[in-house]
C-alpha cells in the first residue's frame, strides 16, 4: 500500500552546525544575529531562511525573547487522553528504541509531541531532564512557536520538514543553552501531521548526524505504523470478501478511512475519499458519482450506482489553508460533506487555481509553483493525481475548479503566513488577488 501524501520522499536535512565549523564560535556568531534580529537591526550575517523566517514570525507576534510566554502544563488526565488519541502511540516503541540508548549516552533527552505541539513523552539522560525542567519543557506543555519561540519542535511543526536548531537560532534567550533536532510523523492512512520526535540536548552536545538519526527512526515509526494498518485491510478483506462476491454489480469494501481491502467489477484503486461523518445511504463519491453505503464491521460496502446523479452532485468546495500544519479540502453537496487532507504540494496547487477561476495551463502552474514553464510533466502527472482523488471537481485544459463550484478559500490574515512551508513563487510573490 502506497500512502499518496504526495511528501517528499528524499528529506533535505540541513545541519544547523556548518561542516568543519567550531561549535562555540558558531554559537557567538549566532548570538549576534540573534541580537540584531530581535532589536530590528540588521544582522551581521543572514540566519539559515527557515530560522529567519520564524524571528520574523516571533517578532510580529511580539513574542518576549528573554522569557517566551509562561508554560501551562495539562492535566494528568487530560495528558493520558491526549496520549491515547494521538496515533503515537503504536510507534512508541520503536522511537524508544531507536533513540533512548542514543540519549542516554549523547546527554540527550527523547521528547514527542502531537499535532498541536503538547510534549507527550519525555525519556532519556536523567540530568538533561532535570535541565528541561527548569525550562518548564515537561510532559504536558506546549512547546509550539507561539509559546516559546523558534525551536525545533514547534518550527518544524510549521515548516513541515524536519530540522535542527542549535544555540541562539531558538528566539527566546534561556534556549541558547540546547540543541535540538526533530522530526515531523505523519499517519498513513490519511497523511495528516500525528506529530514530532525530537532529542534535545545541552549546546555542546551538538552534532550534525543527529537530525539524520531522528529522521530515520521516525521513519521506522511510520513503517510500523503502516504495518499495522495493512494488517487491519487483510483483517477487513478476509470478513468481508464472502459477503462482496455476493453483491450484484460493481462494489468495494474499504476501512473507515477510505482505504480499499476488496473490490468487485472495478478495476483495483487504494483509496476513495468518504465522507467525514458516514451514515448508510445515498453519497456522492468524487471517484465514482452515485454510490450507497452500507457499513460492514470495521469499514463501509460501497455498491456504485453508475452515472452521477445531479442531485448528490457537491455544490461547494473550501479550501482551508488557516493552519500551517495541514491544509484541507473540504466539499459539500445534499449528500453530506467529505474533507480530503492534501499533501503540502496538492495544497499549493489547489490554492493557485482558487486565486485563479478561470483556470491555468500546465505552462502556466510550472511557472507558479517552480518558476519554470518548462517543467509541465511535474504538473500533469501532480494533477493526474489529484484529478483521481477530486473526481469531477477538477477540469482540465484548462486546469481549474469545476465551473458550477462555489469556491470559498479560507486564508489567514497575513500573507506571509499562508502556506509558510512554500517556496512556490505564486505564493511567496503574494501576488494573488485577496
Amino acid at each position: 500500500m502506497a500512502c499518496d501524501t504526495g511528501r517528499v520522499r528524499q528529506e533535505h536535512l540541513e545541519a544547523a552546525l556548518p561542516a568543519g565549523e567550531d561549535p562555540r564560535r558558531y554559537a557567538r556568531v549566532l548570538a549576534r544575529m540573534h541580537e540584531a534580529a530581535v532589536s530590528g537591526e540588521a544582522p551581521p550575517e543572514a540566519p539559515r531562511p527557515v530560522i529567519g523566517a520564524s524571528w520574523q514570525r516571533m517578532r510580529r507576534l511580539g513574542l518576549d525573547p528573554d522569557r517566551g510566554q509562561e508554560p501551562a502544563p495539562l492535566a494528568v488526565a487530560e495528558l493520558e487522553a491526549r496520549r491515547r488519541a494521538s496515533g503515537l502511540a503504536d510507534a512508541l516503541p520503536i522511537l524508544r528504541d531507536g533513540l533512548i540508548s542514543v540519549a542516554e549516552e549523547a546527554a540527550h533527552i527523547m521528547v514527542v509531541v502531537d499535532h498541536d505541539g503538547r510534549v507527550l513523552w519525555r525519556d532519556g539522560s536523567t540530568a538533561v531532564r532535570r535541565r528541561a525542567d527548569g525550562l518548564g519543557f515537561t510532559e504536558g506543555v506546549s512547546w509550539n512557536e507561539d509559546r516559546v519561540g523558534t525551536n525545533a519542535i514547534g518550527t518544524a511543526l510549521v515548516a513541515r520538514r524536519p530540522l535542527q536548531v542549535y544555540s541562539a537560532e531558538h528566539y527566546v534567550r534561556t534556549h541558547h543553552a540546547w540543541t535540538c533536532a526533530a522530526a515531523p510523523m505523519h499517519d498513513p492512512r490519511d497523511g495528516r501531521l500525528l506529530g514530532v520526535v525530537d532529542l534535545s540536548g545541552p549546546a555542546a552536545t551538538v552534532h550534525a548526524t543527529t537530525l539524520a538519526l531522528v529522521v530515520t527512526v521516525a521513519r521506522l515509526a511510520e513503517a510500523q505504523l503502516r504495518n499495522a494498518h495493512l494488517a487491519e485491510l487483510e483483517r477487513l478483506r478476509a470478513a468481508t470478501v464472502p459477503t462482496l462476491s455476493k453483491v450484484p454489480g460493481r462494489a468495494l469494501v474499504a476501512d473507515r478511512h477510505g482505504w480499499v481491502a476488496a473490490v468487485s467489477g472495478l478495476t483495483p484503486v487504494d483509496r476513495i475519499s468518504l465522507p467525514n461523518s458516514c451514515r448508510p445511504g445515498e453519497v456522492w463519491l468524487p471517484a465514482f458519482g452515485t454510490c450507497r453505503l452500507e457499513p460492514v464491521p470495521g469499514g463501509w460496502l460501497v455498491r456504485l450506482a453508475g452515472e452521477d446523479a445531479e442531485r448528490t452532485r457537491p455544490t461547494r468546495v473550501t479550501l482551508d489553508v488557516r493552519s500551517p500544519r495541514g491544509c484541507v479540502l473540504t466539499v459539500t453537496g445534499s449528500s453530506g460533506t467529505w474533507s480530503h487532507p492534501l499533501s503540502p504540494r496538492h495544497a499549493e496547487m489547489l490554492y493557485v487555481l482558487a486565486a485563479h477561476r478561470e483556470g491555468r495551463s500546465a505552462a502556466q502552474l510550472a511557472l507558479d509553483l517552480f518558476g519554470d514553464p518548462a517543467r509541465t510533466v511535474t504538473v500533469r502527472a501532480e494533477m493526474s493525481r489529484l484529478r483521481r482523488q477530486l473526481g469531477s471537481i477538477l477540469e482540465r485544459r484548462p486546469y481549474r475548479f469545476a465551473d458550477d463550484l462555489d469556491v470559498v478559500l479560507e486564508r489567514p490574515a497575513e500573507p506571509e503566513r499562508i502556506l509558510p512551508h512554500s517556496v512556490a513563487p505564486a505564493i511567496r510573490a503574494g501576488g494573488h488577488q485577496r
